[in-house]
């Protein structure tokens, strides 16, 4: 039985979906009417607890189950995601020759920008090869603000 909960996080509302076997979405949300944490299963409450953990600076990585449907390229490229060290990033090049792809950087992207589970499967630890931050479903300043979060630069 899939549930759904709201999560308020300091940088908006995140949409958490969840069934028996794991976390299913982590998306950015206008939805302003945040759910009971008590009332709901497993996955998402440890979901939530994680996130308050990672926003307070305690939590680098995720370990809460997700459960992943895609097509195999695009599993291949969430899993790879979360290789990234934590206050790192690479380009979507680098991303593409991890998965056996090196030529493949467009189609790497795609599968990037199509990842279900934001900031557990961290899509936006990737930037252009130039350096610059691109392309992020819930927008720049929301990628800007998680990079500085891990970097340990919010007061820059």
């Amino acid at each position: 039985m899939a549930e759904s909960m709201i999560y308020k996080s300091p940088i908006g509302n995140i949409l958490i979906r969840a069934n028996e076997a794991g976390v299913t979405e982590l998306v950015f949300t206008e939805d302003a009417d945040p759910s009971p944490r008590g009332s709901l299963g497993g996955h998402l409450n440890v979901c939530a607890l994680q996130l308050d953990e990672y926003f307070d600076g305690s939590r680098t990585s995720f370990d809460v189950p997700v459960d992943l449907k895609g097509s195999p390229f695009q599993i291949s490229v969430w899993r790879a995601l979360m290789l990234i060290p934590y206050g790192s990033t690479w380009s979507y090049g680098k991303l593409a020759a991890q998965v056996g792809r090196p030529k493949a950087s467009r189609a790497v992207g795609g599968a990037n920008h199509n990842n279900p589970v934001s900031i557990i499967i961290p899509c936006h630890r990737v930037i252009g090869s130039n350096g610059k931050l691109i392309g992020y479903g819930g927008g720049l300043w929301r990628k800007e603000w998680l990079l500085k979060h891990e970097s340990g630069k919010m007061g820059s």
